[in-house]
């Protein structure tokens, strides 16, 4: 079965310096009908304008991924991490225990698009990590976070793996999944049918119940794919 979140109903968070996109119920947006997707609690659209972001501020037993679409974040810790997370690269913060961070645009003109995904992790109170990587694109569906930190993808406290998504215009592809587990896909970029249900940039749709699924791309697109269990 495939269930479609729609673009424009998503929740809506405008802060002037920040304007994001709820997949799920966040913050002042609460709708019990969205809360998430097995693991996964969080996705939000944020752009963020020329040198604003967020201050810091705590988190604690929580997988954060940062992917950014354009721009660049400065992001600093209480671990004593401070990097710069351009576009295409993914950030894995492990919060654990407890951690303190900020995030802020690192361009003083141009504003800062990018997804902020929440999963909850299966282990409680361990020691917060970060980690960050540029991935090369070795197929159409890339592996880039995994529960065992295979072929050097980041490691995460969760069965879950996310992959990238990468297909050409008119491409088509059949991925095998296992129908006790549970399946999103959020695009970013293009339109593609998945099983036969168009989808246009910002769209994400929950996948159950199935064994496979069919991904045919009506333009360019990218995408983010999660297996959760």
């Amino acid at each position: 079965m495939i269930t479609v979140r729609a673009a424009n109903a998503r929740g809506t968070a405008n802060f002037g310096w920040l304007y994001s996109r709820h997949t799920f119920s966040f913050g002042r947006y609460y709708d019990p009908e969205f809360m998430g997707v097995s693991a996964l609690r969080v996705i939000n659209d944020d752009t963020v304008a020329p040198s604003a972001g967020f201050d810091t501020h705590g988190h604690r037993d929580m997988e954060i991924i940062s992917f950014v679409t354009q721009g660049e974040i400065h992001h600093k810790d209480s671990y004593g991490h401070e990097m710069r997370l351009p576009a295409g690269e993914f950030q894995l913060m492990s919060a654990g225990s407890g951690i303190q961070h900020s995030e802020f645009n690192a361009s003083s003109h141009d504003a800062l698009k990018f997804l902020q995904i929440w999963i909850e992790p299966n282990q409680r109170g361990t020691t917060p990590s970060y980690q960050q990587k540029k991935f090369n694109q070795t197929s159409w569906l890339t592996e880039v976070i995994t529960p065992d930190g295979r072929n050097d993808t980041l490691q995460i406290k969760q069965d879950a793996v996310v992959s990238r998504v990468v297909l050409a215009a008119d491409a088509q592809q059949s991925q095998p999944i296992d129908a006790q587990r549970s399946y999103y896909l959020q695009l970013i970029r293009g339109e593609l049918q998945l099983d036969g249900t168009r989808l246009s940039a910002g769209d994400g749709a929950a996948v159950t119940g199935q064994s496979q699924v069919q991904f045919s791309a009506i333009s360019d697109v990218e995408a983010l794919w999660f297996d959760l269990p």
